[in-house]
């Protein structure tokens, strides 16, 4: 019997999805299928990408296109389509413009790539995954939104900072939308098993919050002409790994939510435990006042960017 290698198809051949191809060749998760409107872009870099691997000594194919006949039998799709920020945006301000871009998108994937995991990275998040999972009619286990794990090492990265810990010993979450209504989790975190409430005085912390809440538009400020892609697409890609694998880990990731929290049929940041069957189960963590009304106030904004979709004709 001849074994065949997972299949990995990344929408959108902008900084951020090719990178996302760029990781997984690199981790040798799959063979790699680069998609991008522009059929130049796409096949250029997945050749340059390919030409890597002889240095790198990864075996996985890597191969660009502009047909979604190409995407066929992935096991996971990527999509990162849509505009990036600029200066002075919020996520937001790209809705109406992105979700016809993730509908085109989820149109392809459902012809060509039904049985597919589907992981969204394309901003507003939660709301582009809103799309995807009306769009596609994927059970809910197979649609999933990439922030948390992102928001999370952002949080990471800065405790790490601050503490002057390596980063491998600190754990740590945040749950909610993503965007400026995220609800970071510092009494779930720890330095080396030892609560962050403990390393550091309860204001340090409120900074790390407020910065990790802001790190994506410090970035988009900093670059001027775009956004982040190194962590977004490294997030993007350990969540495929989670399932490529059948690792059941538990990352935080947005999930369309089935009465956890009190949240019915809209995607919410959650930790998830990821698995070959994509999201094999929400986790609830217990939460104290002030979380829920963190979580609560997430909930309000991504309900408002639904009910704006809502009103589009996209």
């Amino acid at each position: 019997m001849k074994h065949v290698r997972k299949k990995l198809s990344v929408i959108g051949a902008g900084f951020v999805g090719s990178t996302c191809a760029h990781w997984a060749a690199a981790k040798e998760l799959a063979d790699v299928v680069l998609l991008d409107i522009n059929e130049g872009a796409a096949k250029g870099k997945a050749l340059d990408l390919f030409e890597a691997s002889p240095v790198e000594g990864f075996d996985s194919m890597v191969k660009g296109t502009s047909d979604y006949k190409d995407i066929a039998g992935s096991d996971v799709v990527i999509i990162t389509a849509g505009l990036p920020r600029k200066p002075g945006m919020s996520r937001d301000d790209l809705l109406a413009t992105n979700a016809k871009i993730v509908k085109a998108a989820c149109e392809g994937i459902k012809q060509y790539a039904p049985n597919s995991v589907v992981i969204i990275v394309s901003n507003p998040l939660d709301a582009m995954a809103f799309v995807a999972q009306k769009v596609l009619g994927f059970p809910k286990n197979r649609v999933l939104g990439m922030a948390g794990v992102l928001d999370s090492a952002r949080f990471r990265a800065f405790i790490a900072e601050a503490t002057g810990i390596s980063i491998k010993d600190i754990d740590a979450f945040v749950l909610g939308g993503h965007g400026d209504s995220m609800v970071p989790m510092p009494r779930h975190c720890s330095v080396g098993g030892v609560p962050l409430t403990e390393m550091l005085p309860k204001e340090k912390i409120d900074q790390l919050v407020e910065r990790t809440r802001k790190g994506g538009a410090e970035i988009v400020e900093l670059l001027k002409t775009g956004s982040a892609y190194y962590a977004p697409s490294a997030s993007a890609v350990q969540m495929a790994e989670a399932i490529l694998k059948n690792q059941h880990r538990i990352l935080p990731c947005a999930a369309n939510l089935d009465g956890q929290y009190g949240i019915k049929d809209l995607f919410i940041g959650v930790l998830c435990e990821l698995g070959g069957n994509g999201l094999e189960r929400v986790i609830e963590v217990k939460l104290n006042d002030e979380e829920k009304a963190g979580l609560e106030n997430s909930k309000k904004h991504v309900q408002e960017l639904v009910d704006a979709l809502n009103k589009l004709d996209y």
